[in-house]
């Protein structure tokens, strides 16, 4: 039996209580408490609250399934979708308590955290070049107008999911979705 890793246990339960909570209200011993592990050992492997952010933004960016935006094997339009497809799902399965982590620490840190507001902006740019990947792929196959930029169009369709999940999350519905989907793939994308 392998021994469970510390850094593993406070890097899981971090993604868990800021997707949660937020970074402000989740503290080093919410997340310890949660890991199951003692507050100093936190100490052992990370300098800050915010060191373990940048590796939770990290691990969260992981579990967005980016790579399958980039797979030529499956028609791009189709990737697009299925990929926005999981995340409402996800969103919907939590009954609208949460949103983006990458988003929420986007609004909530961005003007007080260097490190925080330059791990989001990576995150946010790793995103946008696997969406514009699949949409450069539909440009080239005649599926998507090639009118507008492919990483233009990857940044609107971001900034819109974005708005998306909070009108979702205010308004506990799903038509926000609907509207983004409608709009993004009847309309942006046809």
């Amino acid at each position: 039996m392998s021994r469970r890793s510390v850094r593993e246990e406070i890097v899981n339960a971090a993604v868990e209580q800021f997707h949660a909570r937020g970074f402000n209200a989740a503290g080093v011993k919410d997340i310890t408490d949660s890991a199951g592990v003692p507050k100093g050992s936190f100490y052992n492997h990370f300098v800050s609250k915010e060191a373990l952010a940048v590796v939770a933004l990290e691990r969260y960016g992981e579990s967005r399934q980016l790579s399958e935006l980039t797979d030529a094997s499956v028609d791009p339009l189709l990737r697009l979708r299925q990929h926005f497809e999981f995340l409402r799902d996800e969103n919907t399965g939590r009954d609208f308590s949460r949103g983006c982590l990458i988003g929420g620490f986007g609004t909530e840190m961005a003007d007080h955290s260097d490190v925080i507001r330059e791990a989001v902006r990576v995150s946010l740019e790793r995103w946008a070049q696997a969406l514009a990947a699949a949409i450069g792929q539909a440009q080239e196959s005649g599926q998507v107008a090639a009118t507008t930029d492919a990483k233009t169009l990857a940044r609107f369709i971001l900034n819109a999911w974005e708005g998306t999940l909070i009108s979702a999350r205010s308004e506990h519905s799903e038509a926000s979705y609907e509207v983004f989907f409608d709009t993004v793939f009847g309309t942006l994308l046809a």
